[in-house]
């Protein structure tokens, strides 16, 4: 049975497994406008449009990682139902700001990875 900890994990196997589609979702469509701009069907300016799926799929991918939901830990809730646990809202004050505190850290890791990942897709690009 998985138990709330504030700033630690929020949700649970169902809520991780929703995320963890959503980060493949989003790469896959980054992944098909890369291989458009590369086969020539659409302008180069189109590569613009990867990086709110960049972003996406590693915000998804980073909630299902650290078992902890952007949105939940900033409107205080958490949902472990599909672990064997309940879902519910935050009350503690100190509990929430742990909880949001998260929440900007992996918004923050997902910023700097779709940085990252998009300048050194632009530099291979390049090359090709």
């Amino acid at each position: 049975m998985a138990e709330y900890q504030p700033g630690v994990c929020n949700i649970g196997a169902n809520q991780r497994r929703a995320r963890r589609l959503s980060a493949i979702a989003s790469f896959a469509v980054a992944v098909g406008i890369t291989l458009a701009v590369v086969g020539g069907a659409v302008p180069d300016l189109s590569l613009w449009a990867t990086v709110p799926f960049i972003f996406g799929g590693y915000v998804g991918a980073f909630q299902d990682y650290f078992r902890f939901c952007v949105a939940f830990g900033a409107l205080a809730r958490y949902d472990l139902s599909g672990s064997g646990g309940e879902s519910g809202r935050v009350d503690a004050s100190e509990a929430v700001r742990a909880d949001r505190r998260q929440a900007a850290k992996i918004l923050l890791l997902a910023a700097v990875a779709t940085v990252v990942t998009s300048g050194l897709g632009a530099v291979l690009l390049r090359l090709v």
